[in-house]
């Protein structure tokens, strides 16, 4: 391995001759400049793995220095070392994206650990990660060998999402395998488990987490008596909890999270049920029967979603909230800039909805477009990419107003999507629905072992279409195909981010409280 390269430029250079010795009995290849001016040409000259630059130097002092190689080697690590402690100049050098700053007189021993922190830190940390992860595999693995309840499942998979992130940056590929592994047992053993009690949540037999049509009542509602200002509930469609807490360093530069929390999205984990079935209230049957010209059908002509507002009014009705309220949907980057401008009109509100489909549309986006299939070809990738979009939107300008203004906000979602690899063969007739991760029809032939299968839709509150309608859900990160040019189907479909069936990324999102620190 080559050996790490410094630069050291200070205008008593040679006092400085024991520190040099120590780092080259340490492996350390020293390089020395009497002057701010001999830096900058030596830097031009050759690479350098970090540069130590003394501040105060005649003619070209180290901030001077400093500014022209951070101008044309952005990425080269520099530490600054000074005898003055005033801020003015720390703020300076600070300003300049210094590596490090370090106070005359220095000993080896700080020089050493600037080198570390600097050079090895990466390596250090992907150390220390690999071997917490190491330790906690084994808690996770006891933990999915036990009858986990519904709150439990929200901690496990916090946990996953956690390491997720955390070793999203390892070189290590073997140790993300294991624990990509670990989150495809944990998604197979959450199927089951949803298998075997969502009836049962929706029949009211037993003791069930909060779920779209719940969701309102028990997360949104509370905050408007707490509030004075007005509440801004955001639904960022299909944001997936480990997307949320990618962009929550942005948000907590102007917010602080009062609740960070996960809740259950009902099946089908798609638009037209989960989102209508959360402003409504209500579950997608009980939207049908109350409200019949507000719901189509998904065999009908129309827009799934296009009486949200209406439904969110009657729910505040339902709960006695007699408020003023708007509501508003960012389809495009046109409709999000024209609502930005207008946001001040919001004020005079209780409670402001903004739904904003844009992570829906990138997800479609990735399956049917192939420059965003090469963007986002994993979950890390797809996270960047939610992340460097995120960045530069409308939405963020919206949250920067809001807490401009000091108001309080809550984030969340309709439903999550999960990244699909495993065909499942199903057959039907040409009115089955279209969407890959649930069917449903009159004549479907599949194989019940692979499906979660509801014969009776009744049971889960969904619409009943015709006299034989029956409801199947793929789990984990399978994919429906059909027989007839399977091959072609596959290929197309496989590693792309869909919605609609039972994972824990589509069913476990966030609903996130957040209040203004102004």
């Amino acid at each position: 391995m080559d050996k790490t390269t410094i630069l050291w430029a200070d205008d008593e250079i040679d006092l400085l001759k024991p520190h040099i010795i120590f780092l080259e009995q340490k492996g350390y290849d020293v390089v020395t400049a009497n002057s701010g001016a001999d830096a900058i040409d030596l830097v031009r000259d050759r690479p350098f793995d970090i540069v130590f630059l003394d501040e105060q130097m005649p003619g070209v002092s180290g901030i001077e220095a400093l500014e022209v190689i951070k101008r044309e080697y952005p990425n080269l690590p520099v530490v600054m070392i000074t005898k003055s402690e005033e801020e003015t100049i720390m703020e300076s050098a600070i300003g300049s994206n210094i590596a490090d700053y370090l106070i005359k007189p220095v000993n080896p021993n700080q020089i050493l650990l600037s080198l570390k922190r600097n050079l090895e830190n990466r390596k250090l940390r992907d150390e220390k990660s690999t071997m917490s992860y190491q330790q906690e595999f084994r808690n996770i693995a006891m933990e999915l060998g036990n009858n986990l309840n519904y709150d439990e499942w929200i901690v496990l998979y916090k946990k996953l999402v956690r390491w997720e992130l955390e070793l999203q940056k390892s070189t290590d590929e073997g140790i993300k395998q294991i624990l990509a592994d670990q989150k495809q047992e944990a998604d197979t053993l959450f199927t089951r488990f949803v298998e075997r009690n969502y009836v049962d949540w929706i029949q009211g037999k037993a003791d069930k987490p909060v779920m779209s049509h719940t969701l309102v009542r028990d997360k949104v509602l509370p905050h408007l008596d707490d509030n004075e200002k007005p509440l801004f509930f955001i639904v960022i469609d299909n944001l997936r909890y480990d997307q949320w807490k990618a962009i929550q360093p942005i948000l907590e530069h102007y917010f602080r999270v009062d609740a960070d929390e996960v809740y259950y999205s009902i099946l089908p984990t798609s638009t037209q049920y989960a989102r209508n079935s959360l402003f409504a209230g209500l579950m997608p049957l009980e939207i049908r029967r109350r409200y019949p010209k507000w719901w189509v059908d998904e065999d009908e002509e129309g827009t799934k979603n296009q009486y949200e507002g209406e439904l969110f009014g009657e729910q505040l009705k339902r709960y006695g909230k007699n408020i003023r309220y708007s509501y508003n949907k960012v389809l495009n980057l046109q409709a999000g800039k024209k609502l930005y401008e207008q946001m001040s009109n919001l004020m005079q509100n209780k409670i402001n909805i903004i739904v904003y489909n844009f992570v829906d549309m990138l997800s479609h986006a990735r399956t049917e477009m192939e420059i965003i299939r090469e963007l986002a070809d994993d979950e890390e990738a797809y996270r960047s990419l939610m992340y460097s979009w995120f960045e530069h939107s409308s939405l963020l300008d919206m949250m920067r107003f809001i807490a401009e203004k000091g108001c309080s906000m809550i984030v969340t979602t309709d439903h999550g999507s999960t990244f699909v690899k495993n065909p499942v063969k199903i057959l039907g007739d040409r009115e089955v629905n279209t969407n890959l991760r649930y069917k449903y029809g009159k004549n479907l032939k599949y194989n019940p072992k692979e499906v979660f299968e509801v014969k009776a839709p009744e049971l889960v509150s969904l619409p009943r279409i015709n006299l034989s309608t029956t409801y199947v859900f793929a789990g984990s990160g399978d994919f429906f195909a059909y027989p007839n040019n399977y091959n072609y189907y596959v290929s197309y479909y496989r590693n792309t981010f869909q919605h609609g069936g039972i994972s824990m990324s589509e069913m476990l999102i966030p609903v996130i409280s957040l209040s203004s620190k102004r």
